[in-house]
C-alpha cells in the first residue's frame, strides 16, 4: 500500500549525496523543486512527479525514530531523517525511492525504513525507468495524495504508527483549502499518533481500515465503510443498521492508562513573556521530567526551548501556531500546543498525555496542586483532567477503548467571575472544590472521582449545567 522510504543517515545529506540519490533514476527524470524549496521532486518526462522527497530534518530526539517508525534505538547520537514519498499509482516508483535512500546511507551512514523497501538491498545499480510514466494530473499533482475525487482525497498509509508529518499535515490544509475531507486508509495492524487522530474528527473525515473480513470499517466508531460517491461512506444492513466490523470490538484489556489533561492559559501581550511554562510546570508534576523536544509536525526535530518556541510564536503571529512536544522513553508523554492572539491576549491551548503501563498508578491527586500552580503563576482559565484505559505509549489503535472519565475540573479567576464567585463556590457536589489563588481573586478546583467511574461524568455534567445555568448570577 504505502511507498514511504525513510533514510535515517548519520551525518547532514548534502548536496551532492541527495544528487547521487537522484541518479538513482538515471538520466532521463527530470528534478524539480516544490513547496517554496521544500520537497525535491523526481519527474517523468512530461513533468509529472513519481517521487517526492522532503527536506532532511535532523532528529536531535533519538527516540523520535523509535516512536514513529518501530525501529530499535541503537545509540542516543541525533540522526537526519529524510523522507522519500512514491506516487502508489506508478508501478517502479517505490524502487526508486528505495534506491534513492540506500544511496544515502551507503554515503552518510546509517539506515532505511523499512529495511525490505525494493531497492534498498541494491542501491549500486539504477532504477530503469524507460517505462514508468506518472499517472495525468491532478490526481498527481500531489504525491501525498493518492485518490482525488470532488469529496475527498485519500491517502495510503502502512506504517507502524502514523504521525502528522509534514507532507500530510500540507496534504490536510490543500485538501481543506479545496473543501474537501481527508480520508487516511491503512492496514489493520497500523496506529495513529495523538495529533493525527485529533485532525479526524469525523465523517466525512475518517480513518478507514481495511479489513479482510468485512472490507473497510472507520478506526474509531467501528463501522463498516463502503466506497460510494467518491468516498469512504457507513455501510447499512438490510435493517438499514450499521453493522460494526468484528476486529474493531476483538479487544483485550492490559491494565494500561492514560492520563489526560487538556487546560487553556492567557498571558497579557509583553515583550518579556515566554510561553511554554505552562505545559512545562504540567509535564514535571504529571512524570517529573521536562519535555525533551518539540516541533511543527512528527518527528518533533527540536531539542525543547521555550525561548525557540517563543520566537517561532511572535514569528508567525497573529497567525496561530501549533506544535507537538515529546518526551524521553522512559516516561511516555507528548502533548500539542496551540499558540494564538485573542481579545484577551495570548492564549496557550494545551493537551498533554501521559501513559502507565499495568501496576502504575497515574498522579491524579497531583492535578489540583499543579492547577493552583497554573492560575498563580500562568493565567489559567480552564483545566479538565480525565484517565481512560488505553495504550501506554499513547498510539491509537484502530480498535474499540474505553472512552476518557473526568476526574477533575478547574476554573481560572476570570472565568469564576463570570460564573458569579457564589455560585463557582458552592457546586451540588458530594466533595467541596479548592480554592486557587487568592480570596480576593479566587480559582476553584472541583474533585469529579478517581477517573475510574462513570459517575465521573455524571458529576461533570451537573457541574457544567450548575455553572452554566447561573452564569452571572452572584
Amino acid at each position: 500500500m504505502t511507498k514511504d522510504v525513510i533514510a535515517l543517515t548519520d551525518r547532514m545529506p548534502d548536496p551532492w549525496s541527495v544528487l547521487a540519490g537522484l541518479l538513482a533514476g538515471g538520466p532521463d527524470l527530470h528534478v524539480r523543486s516544490a513547496a517554496e524549496g521544500a520537497v525535491v521532486q523526481l519527474c517523468d518526462v512530461e513533468g509529472r512527479p513519481l517521487v517526492s522527497i522532503e527536506a532532511p530534518l535532523l532528529l536531535h530526539v533519538p527516540e523520535e525514530a523509535q516512536r514513529l517508525l518501530g525501529t530499535t534505538r541503537a545509540d542516543d547520537k541525533p540522526k537526519w531523517w529524510t523522507e522519500a514519498r512514491a506516487s502508489t499509482a506508478v508501478p517502479g516508483a517505490e524502487r526508486l525511492a528505495g534506491v534513492f535512500a540506500a544511496r544515502l546511507t551507503a554515503l552518510l551512514g546509517g539506515t532505511v525504513w523499512p529495511p525490505d523497501a525494493p531497492g534498498a538491498d541494491d542501491p549500486a545499480h539504477p532504477v530503469d525507468t524507460s517505462g514508468i510514466t506518472a499517472v495525468p494530473a491532478p490526481a498527481a499533482a500531489q504525491p501525498a495524495v493518492d485518490v482525488l475525487t470532488e469529496k475527498v482525497a485519500v491517502v495510503l498509509q502502512d506504517r507502524p504508527v502514523i504521525g502528522m508529518t509534514s507532507w500530510l499535515s500540507e496534504a490536510l490544509r490543500a485538501t481543506l483549502a479545496s473543501e474537501r475531507a481527508l480520508q487516511i486508509v491503512t492496514p489493520r495492524h497500523c496506529r495513529l499518533t495523538l495529533p493525527t487522530s485529533t485532525v479526524l474528527t469525523g465523517p466525512p473525515t475518517r480513518w478507514v481500515v481495511q479489513d479482510p473480513d468485512c472490507g473497510y470499517y472507520d478506526g474509531f466508531s467501528g463501522a463498516v465503510l463502503r466506497w460510494r460517491d467518491g468516498a469512504f461512506q457507513v455501510a447499512k444492513d438490510a435493517d438499514g443498521e450499521t453493522p460494526v466490523a468484528p476486529a474493531f470490538v476483538d479487544v483485550t484489556r492490559t491494565g494500561e492508562r492514560q492520563l489526560l489533561l487538556g487546560f487553556r492559559t492567557v498571558h497579557q501581550p509583553d515583550a518579556r513573556l515566554v510561553l511554554g511554562g505552562a505545559l512545562e510546570a504540567a509535564w514535571q508534576a504529571l512524570t517529573g521530567e521536562l519535555p525533551t523536544g518539540w516541533g511543527t509536525a512528527e518527528p518533533a526535530n527540536l531539542p525543547w526551548s521555550r525561548r525557540s518556541l517563543t520566537d517561532l510564536a511572535y514569528e508567525r503571529a497573529p497567525r496561530p501556531t501549533w506544535t507537538v512536544v515529546v518526551g524521553s522513553a522512559d516516561r511516555p508523554a507528548l502533548a500539542t500546543l496551540r499558540v494564538l492572539r485573542t481579545p484577551d491576549g495570548v492564549e496557550e491551548d494545551v493537551t498533554l498525555a501521559v501513559g502507565f503501563h499495568d501496576g502504575e498508578k497515574p498522579p491524579v491527586s497531583a492535578v489540583a496542586d499543579l492547577a493552583a500552580e497554573l492560575a498563580t503563576r500562568y493565567g489559567l482559565r480552564t483545566l479538565l483532567g480525565r484517565l481512560r484505559e488505553a495504550r501506554a505509549d499513547l498510539s491509537v489503535p484502530p480498535r474499540f477503548e474505553r472512552p476518557p472519565i473526568p476526574f477533575g475540573y478547574a476554573l481560572g479567576p476570570a472565568e469564576v467571575a463570570e460564573a458569579g464567585a457564589g455560585i463557582a463556590a458552592r457546586p451540588p457536589l458530594p466533595a467541596a472544590p479548592v480554592r486557587l489563588g487568592t480570596k480576593a481573586r479566587p480559582g476553584y478546583f472541583y474533585p469529579l472521582g478517581d477517573g475510574e467511574s462513570m459517575e465521573g461524568w455524571a458529576l461533570f455534567e451537573t457541574l457544567l449545567r450548575h455553572l452554566r445555568g447561573t452564569a452571572g448570577q452572584s
